[in-house]
């Protein structure tokens, strides 16, 4: 569809040239020889640019601008002036005005002028729908659960997201914290400002405080340049902390400071930044166990933990699964390319209801677009579901799908499984190569476990843990001199081999 273009000015000589101009570069152009006129056409067609004069009788151009810029700000306003009025024109830019052009011009560069703003109305229209998918797609009323547990979720988010308060949001992995926090954000008053969402699982404990915190210039090797953090890039908007509980001490203690303060220092740095943030963590483990521990700081935890919502479990709400499956048939079977959503039958539909979904709604959605693909025909089938799905679901394999991470295998045969509670063929990749890495040097430390794994050293604490209580391994000394070696009962049962 061509643009419109509305040209006003009270020179009929200038109306027509400019009107041809545009019509033969394929513009739909309407014009106007006075203002009043001028504002009737550009509030009664969709019009993508005005070109206006700066004098004419009557309403002048500039009443003209602040008028329609009123009425419609996005709009692109371009003015003509003559030389002697270039100040009312640098006036009009400071008013809205997108551009001005001289009289006389040559046509090529009142072309130019032109396209560009019609350009511009496009971005500027584009961003606008984007924002609204975005505001559309994170509203609470379009994640979906008609369970009595969901609907108090939503009653939750619709009274905290005006305020600022802070929000812990718990729940097992795969339960949609994050659209849960992106919905709060796109609710509130803080919805046109940034949303910045960090892992604190994910990144090394080395690397943590400078993103969230940002760094100087020469605070460690490798700082080249001064690097904003999230805090910073959150300003006035929102920072979403998944995984709160996988934070160490050291910096919970920073965090808890800037919570209180809502200011701090970059790493290497000595300049106090002030910040206006919302924070709104997460976590898939339970924060007061973690406390009662000492794995987490009791300050922290009452800081964050203003309001809690609290996601429950796929299996604890069934009723939502028929739903659930409708929405990713719907979105799964559009990006595949069928005109209408495939349909899953009787066989396969009651596997998915009793399936526990160990994975939660993240599992099922992997599975109906796993099941879309796979499909021959327009009904998804018992056949076209996962093995672990069809036969009820196993721990094993769940266990596994959550890691889904590992880049090497390690296998004992079976005769030389270890006696214990948990199988060896059920622990993480993570521990399968610090036990490798045990048998081949005779021991390990916390902060090698970590850096061999790439995560936290409190997160690697947690892991050796596990394999001590299941009797894998012994801890030797304590504190951060402590070593971890083998159970000598299991050394000679342990014959490896890896593929």
């Amino acid at each position: 569809m061509a643009p419109t273009v509305l040209i006003v000015d009270d020179e009929p000589n200038y109306l027509v040239v400019l009107e041809e101009l545009l019509s033969d570069e394929g513009y739909t152009v309407l014009t106007a020889d006075n203002a009043r006129v001028g504002l009737e056409l550009a509030m009664n067609n969709d019009v993508d640019a005005v070109v206006t004069d700066m004098k004419m009788p009557d309403i002048d151009g500039m009443v003209f601008l602040e008028n329609l810029h009123r009425l419609k700000p996005d709009l692109p306003i371009v003015m003509m002036t003559a030389y002697g009025t270039i100040e009312k024109a640098v006036e009009a830019m400071k008013k809205g005005a997108f551009d001005y052009i001289c009289k006389p011009f040559e046509n090529d560069e009142f072309k130019m002028v032109v396209a560009r703003a019609v350009e511009h109305f496009k971005l500027v229209c584009r961003n606008r729908e984007l924002e609204e998918e975005v505001k559309n797609r994170y509203s609470f009323r379009n994640i979906i659960g008609k369970s009595p547990a969901m609907q108090k979720v939503f009653y939750t988010i619709e009274k905290v997201a005006p305020s600022r308060s802070t929000v812990l949001i718990t729940g097992e992995s795969g339960t949609g914290k994050e659209l849960i926090a992106k919905a709060i954000h796109y609710h509130s008053p803080r919805k046109d400002k940034p949303f910045v969402s960090v892992n604190c699982g994910a990144l090394p404990e080395t690397l943590l405080e400078s993103e969230l915190f940002g760094h100087e210039r020469g605070a460690f090797t490798g700082a080249l340049q001064q690097r904003k953090g999230r805090f910073e890039l959150a300003h006035e908007g929102t920072l979403f902390l998944d995984e709160i509980s996988e934070m160490p001490l050291h910096l919970q203690v920073k965090l808890l400071r800037v919570l209180q303060e809502m200011e701090f220092e970059r790493v290497g740095g000595t300049q106090t930044v002030r910040v206006d943030v919302r924070i709104i963590a997460a976590s898939n483990r339970d924060l007061k166990k973690e406390v009662e521990t000492g794995m987490f700081r009791s300050d922290l935890f009452y800081r964050l933990n203003v309001v809690n919502i609290h996601l429950p479990p796929l299996r604890e709400r069934k009723e939502d699964i028929p739903l659930l499956i409708t929405h990713f048939l719907e979105k799964y079977s559009k990006e595949a390319g069928y005109s209408e959503p495939l349909k899953v039958d009787r066989d396969a539909m009651q596997c998915l209801m009793e399936y526990h979904w160990p994975g939660n709604v993240r599992e099922l959605e992997n599975v109906i677009e796993r099941a879309i693909l796979l499909s021959s025909g327009n009904v998804i089938t018992l056949a076209d579901l996962p093995l672990e799905v069809r036969q009820g679901g196993s721990e094993k394999l769940s266990s596994e799908s959550e890691e889904g991470k590992e880049k090497e295998k390690i296998h004992l045969s079976h005769e030389a499984l270890p006696t214990s509670e948990m199988p060896l063929y059920l622990l993480s990749p993570r521990q399968l190569k610090g036990l490798e890495f045990i048998r081949k040097h005779g021991y390990i430390t916390n902060k090698y476990y970590a850096e061999i794994n790439n995560i936290s050293t409190r997160h690697a604490l947690r892991d050796l843990d596990d394999l001590i209580s299941h009797g894998y391994i012994i801890r030797v000394g304590q504190g951060r001199s402590a070593r971890y070696i083998l159970n000598p009962g299991k050394v000679s049962q342990l014959k490896w081999h890896s593929t």
